[in-house]
Parts: structure tokens; sequence; C-alpha cells
């Protein structure tokens, strides 16, 4: 079934990464590596190492002082050649327990089975039992009754035993610790756990369930993490009852056998013979056991691995006064509890060292960087692992390290046939492109120039060997530069062909304009390559800036000819003097005005104006002020008139006015009158004041005629009947 899953798994890998390409290598390699690794750990094959890396962590911790809250009665080897007997009998241990009864200890805890009279002395057993309600007794549970051992009766009947049950993992080795155990629906506390409750009681700590958790233990402020059979590193534990996982404690002391460290002993010969000071007993949890190597109630636990030597079990005692000082100082100091992370998050972290060591083997590519890289970061994990197990957690350190370690190699295996394919596929492209004319270069994905062709060397001016795997910016301009790396860059990020123009400056100064195709490439270990082939179009920009600047001369010369034509055409139409219209544009408009008249059936008049008195004021102030009287004249008529009105100077001081589509005769004559009072108007020139009038005649189209020139003169007969009338008014043709 594995190897079924591990097979599909692969697949998917592969499809995987045909779909998303070399762009993600990193994240394809990492994930690759990771389901891996974390396939073989599910089926267990790691969990020796895991766990052989935790009893390394637990023999790296900072040593702790001994616990004082703690003595073992230790009945050694000169203990029972004191006695003479095996097992102890019962007139012995009730002869020790009113001894120790007697310096007050909280409680005592013995790690004896007694589950039957050992004579003589059995009456004064048990009535040391009944006297003693701070003593626990111990037993051995197991469904199977035939495999328990059980307790001493008097003492079950207080309810004062505790179970014995200790858990070995594959390796022999003990690392977890039972508090409940379950048999036929009825709950049983372990020997620690009862002797921890007696100790904490005066404390006011009970047991209780947790205020997150109604399913976990609580003792003062710490919270008992139930073990389940995948926590950590193991895979199908046997998770029955309520375990969890023991954080032992490192002995201060340089002794092979830390239980004469970690927490005192005293012989039960030197009890019996009262050598033992009171207060090693008092307000203190004595624990009574079996040291003696001929007894063989020896266990490992983490600890007791060592790199070099065989490995030195502790006493059965010493490992229940280990269970119960870690339940107390948990209570009592908050001293961390060992955790495991949830199964999410210890899969995330082994992804993230997974894609961080993919990240560095394909950013560094150097394999002696790499190798270096690679020690450094292991260090660092394994010291995140230690801090981590210093705070009470249990990190996959070794999955990890693997997973690191495995995608950083991949990576550069990777690059190491990259490398030999990318020489390959160098060799083959500079053959080609030394036989093209034009000038060819080719990049890698950083920009660096890694195959030239000679035309692309003479056209830069520098020698092959000078620029290969070096890069634009070292060569041209910066802001040229800033141009082929823009060009390069989008031709990476679109795979796309691009064609470009660009201008570029060679060894010797001078400055090119060029036409450059660049396409995208890859090759069978897939590398990418960017090609350039370029042609040198400096001539024909020259060509086309200079047709350029003629268009512009060209476009230049139409337009002052264009407005000397319109100047002269200005002149050949208007007066001059004052601006308005001649003679000759009097007379086209007068003609296209009757034909609009004629085509619109409507009125048109005509005004013919001579001065009164000008030749007086040319002849009196001169010509100059004669000349100015004239323009006030025309600006005066111009502003008399409607937009559509056309006023001229034939000469002298004679002026017309074309009026068109008039309703009726009397709006001529309103014109008249309006033009009248305005010429009358004094004129102020150059500090003399003139007055001028004038003389009107008005001929109607087509009321008087229908001709131009008949008009114009009846227009003229009638402006010379108002200078014979008296002047200053106008006259009707």
């Amino acid at each position: 079934m594995s190897k079924q899953l591990g097979k599909r798994i692969v697949r998917f890998i592969v499809g995987l990464k045909k779909s998303l390409g070399r762009g993600h290598r990193e994240l394809i390699t990492a994930s690759s590596v990771a389901v891996c690794i974390l396939l073989v750990r599910t089926i267990g094959l790691f969990q020796s190492l895991e766990l052989a890396a935790l009893d390394q962590l637990f023999r790296l911790r900072p040593d702790e002082p001994p616990a004082e809250r703690i003595t073992i009665v230790a009945i050694d080897e000169a203990s029972l050649r004191q006695v003479g007997s095996w097992p102890i009998p019962d007139d012995v241990i009730a002869q020790l327990l009113q001894k120790l009864n007697v310096y007050n200890p909280r409680a005592i805890g013995l790690d004896i089975y007694r589950d039957l009279p050992v004579e003589p002395g059995y009456e004064n057993l048990v009535k040391a039992y009944k006297s003693m309600p701070n003593l626990i007794g111990i037993e051995q549970l197991a469904n199977n009754k035939n495999a328990s051992v059980l307790p001493p009766p008097v003492l079950n009947q207080l309810d004062q035993v505790g179970f014995n049950n200790v858990l070995y993992d594959p390796d022999g080795k003990i690392r977890r610790s039972l508090l409940y155990w379950h048999i036929d629906h009825q709950a049983h506390e372990s020997f620690a756990l009862k002797l921890a409750l007696v100790y904490l009681k005066p404390y006011g700590i009970t047991a209780q369930t947790a205020a997150n958790n109604s399913e976990y233990l609580q003792l003062g402020q710490a919270v008992f993490t139930r073990f389940q059979a995948n926590d950590g590193a193991y895979v199908g534990a046997d998770a029955r009852g309520y375990q969890i996982l023991s954080n032992f404690p490192k002995p201060s002391c340089p002794s092979s056998l830390a239980a004469s460290c970690s927490y005192r002993q005293v012989s039960m010969r030197d009890v019996l013979a009262d050598r033992v000071p009171k207060e090693w007993f008092s307000d203190r949890i004595v624990l009574i056991g079996s040291t003696a190597p001929s007894l063989q109630d020896f266990v490992f636990i983490p600890q007791s691995s060592r790199l070099m030597g065989t490995a030195q079990p502790i006493a059965g005692i010493e490992l229940q006064a280990h269970f119960i000082n870690e339940l107390i100082a948990a209570a009592l100091e908050g001293r961390p509890l060992l955790q495991v992370w949830p199964k999410l998050w210890e899969y995330l972290w082994i992804f993230g060292w997974s894609y961080l060591g993919a990240t560095t083997a394909w950013r560094i590519r150097h394999p002696t960087k790499i190798s270096i890289s690679i020690l450094l970061f292991c260090l660092l994990l394994t010291l995140c692992a230690y801090i981590a197990f210093l705070s009470g957690w249990w990190i996959p350190l070794i999955p990890s390290l693997l997973t690191f370690g495995s995608a950083a190699i991949w990576i550069t295996y990777y690059l190491a046939s990259m490398q030999e394919e990318l020489k390959r596929s160098k060799e083959f492209l500079h053959q080609v492109i030394n036989t093209i004319p034009d000038p060819i270069f080719v990049k890698n994905e950083q920009h660096q120039w890694i195959v030239l062709n000679e035309a692309y060397c003479r056209l830069i001016g520098y020698p092959n060997q000078l620029l290969i795997e070096k890069s634009d910016y070292e060569f041209f301009p910066k802001h040229e530069a800033d141009v082929f790396r823009q060009q390069d860059e989008k031709v990476f990020q679109t795979q796309q062909p691009q064609e470009s123009e660009e201008e570029f400056t060679d060894a010797y100064g001078s400055t090119h304009l060029i036409a450059t195709k660049r396409s995208f490439h890859k090759d069978a270990a897939g590398n990418y390559f960017l090609v350039g082939v370029i042609r040198d179009i400096t001539q024909r920009k020259q060509m086309e800036d200079q047709l350029k600047r003629t268009a512009a001369e060209l476009y230049r010369s139409n337009n002052e000819l264009k407005r000397k034509e319109d100047h002269l055409r200005f002149l050949a139409y208007h007066d001059p003097l004052t601006g308005l219209s001649n003679r000759k544009f009097f007379t086209e408009k007068l003609l296209e005005s009757l034909y609009w008249a004629q085509d619109n059936n409507l009125l048109l008049g005509l005004l013919f104006i001579d001065l009164d008195g000008f030749k007086q004021v040319n002849d009196t102030l001169g010509h100059e002020i004669g000349d100015r009287l004239l323009v006030t004249v025309g600006q005066r008529l111009s502003n008399c008139l409607r937009g559509s009105d056309t006023v001229s100077r034939l000469g002298g001081d004679e002026f017309t006015v074309i009026l068109r589509a008039i309703p009726n005769v009397q709006v001529a004559a309103k014109v008249a009158e309006k033009i009248l009072g305005t010429i009358t108007e004094p004129i102020v020139l150059d500090g003399y004041t003139t007055k001028v009038s004038a003389s009107i005649g008005i001929s109607i189209y087509p009321l008087n005629s229908r001709d131009s020139e008949t008009l114009i003169k009846q227009a003229d007969t009638a402006m010379y009947r108002a200078k014979n009338l008296g002047k200053n008014r106008y006259e009707f043709a």
C-alpha cells in the first residue's frame, strides 16, 4: 500500500515539474523532497533516528540542581547483606517505615511489591500501614490478571496505592510516563501521580480538568497534554491510558550514575541504624526502592545514551523520582513540560527547510559555498531545535535536516547537469553564429555574455575574451546599458521575440544606431538563453534624418511662401493706410453680394460716402494728420456696421458700405444716420481738435438697379446731391 502511494506521489511530482516549468524549480524541488521525506517518516523509518536525536538534546541540556524535595532510601547490596534475605521480611519494612515516619515526611512511597506476607512481622507491617495516611504503595496493572502484581491489601483498602506500569519505546528506553490507567472502566492513578498529589495537597493543588480542554489534567498552572499515537517522531505508538512525554532533568554531577546526583540517596542500613539527619526526610517525599545490581531493577532513559561508550541505566526508584518531580515542578514552578507541534505545523516546518535548502543552493550556485551553507544552516537548525527543546517543545530535527540537505544536494546536482549542458550549448552556438556575418550575442539569465561572434566584437571594439561573462554595464554608458537591460528583461519575461532600435557607444567613442532582434531559447537541461541579432542602421538613420531635415526645410519654405502670398493678397485687396478693403475688393464683394441677394430674394444697400471738410484739415494740419484722420474715420465706420457688412476705401476721402440682407429701405437710412453721427464727433490728433462730416448717397438693390455699375453710379450721384444740398446728410438715388 505504501509503495503504491509512493509511486503515485512520484508520478504526481514529475507531472507537476513539467507543468510548472523551470520558473518554479525551487518550489518543485522543495515540494518533491518534502513529500518523499514525510512519506518515509509516516512509515516510521525515521523514528529511531529522531528518538536518538531527542536523547542527545536531553544530554546537551544545561545541568539542573538536585531536587531537594525527594530523598531516596536505597535498598543497596550492603542493606541486603545486613538483612540476609530477599524479599526483605515484613518486620524490617515495618521498622523502616516507623523510623521514617518519626521524621514527619510529607509522603512516603514504597516501591516494593508487597502483595504477599513475608514473615516474620506481617502484623507489625499492617499496623504501620494503618498508622501512615501519607504512605503510598505500588502495584502492577494488566488486563490479564495473571500478569498483574496486586498491591498490599491494607493499602488498597485505604486507597493508598498507585500503579507502577512503565512504557518502553522500541529501543528499550523510557521516554513517556503514565498518569492514569483504566481497567474495567475503573480509573487507576500512577504511583508517581499519587505521591505528587499528596505532596501538593498543602498548596491547595488538586487534580482538575484543564480549562481549555476538559480531557487534559491540570495541576496548578500546568496542563498535561495527553500523548497521542503519532505525536512527534512516534508512528503508531501504544497510546493507551493517559500518557505524557517526560521532560527528564539532567543531573548536575559528573558521576556515571545519575542516581547519586539528581536526588539525595541514603542506604536503608543507615536509616535503620539512625545514622541519617532528620532534615533529609522532614517535609519531603521519601521513596523506598532497590538500587542493588543483583535485583536488576534498572531502566534506560534518554540521558542513558552516550556518544561514546556503553549506555548507563538508572534504578527504577530514580525513574519514579523523575516522574514525581516532573509533576510537582510543573505545578509549583512552571517547569516546561515536553510538548509537540500539531502535524500541520510540523509539515510546514519541514517544507520550509526544504524550500530554504533548494533556494540557497539555487542562489549560490557554487559547490564549495553550497557545502559551507549547508553546514551553517544545519547548525542553525540544530540550534533552533535545541532552543525550542529548552522551552519544552520537541520539533522535527532529523526530517528537517534531511529535507534541507536533500533539496540542496538535488539542486546542486541539477546545477551541475545544467552547467555541463550549458558548456555543450555554448560550443554549439559559437560554431553556428561565427558563420553569420551579422553581429550576434548570446546572454544568460544573469544578463552576461556567454557567446559572441567575431562580427559583434568588431562592432563594439572589444575582444571576445574581455567580454565573456561580463554585462553591458561594464562597457557601455549607464543610460545605454539600462535600455539593453530593459529589452532583455522583456524577452526573458514574455519568452517572445522582440525588436527594438537602440544606440551604443563603441570602444572608440563612436555612437552607433542599431536595430536588434532578441529571441528566447532553451537547451535540453533547461538553461535559458537570449540570442540577439544586430544590424547597424547608423547610415540609414543618418539618411532618414537628412530627409527629415530637408522635408522640414521645404515645409518652412512653403510656409514662408504662403505667408508672403497671403500678405500680397492682403495688399492687393486692402487699403494700405486704413486697412479697409480697397476698390478691387469692393467691386468683387459687391458682385458676390448681388448674386447672394438675388438667390435669397433680399434687399441690398450701397452707401457712397464722401467726407466734408477733409481738404481743409489736410491743407492746414498737413498730410500726416489727414492720413491719421482717415484711419480714425475708417475705424469709426467699421464700428458702426454688422459683421456681414463691408466697408471699403475707394481712394482719397471716399468710402463705400455694402449692407447685405436688409429687410427694408429704412434700415439703410438708419445706418446712414448712425454713420453721420459717428463721423461728426470731434477727433483729437496731436492736440488739435478736428471735426468733419460726410455726405452719403444710397442706392438699393433691386429697387434702383440690378446692375453693380449702375448701383455705384446712382449712389455716387445721390452723394453729390447730398453735398449740394448742404452736406452732412444722406440722399437716396
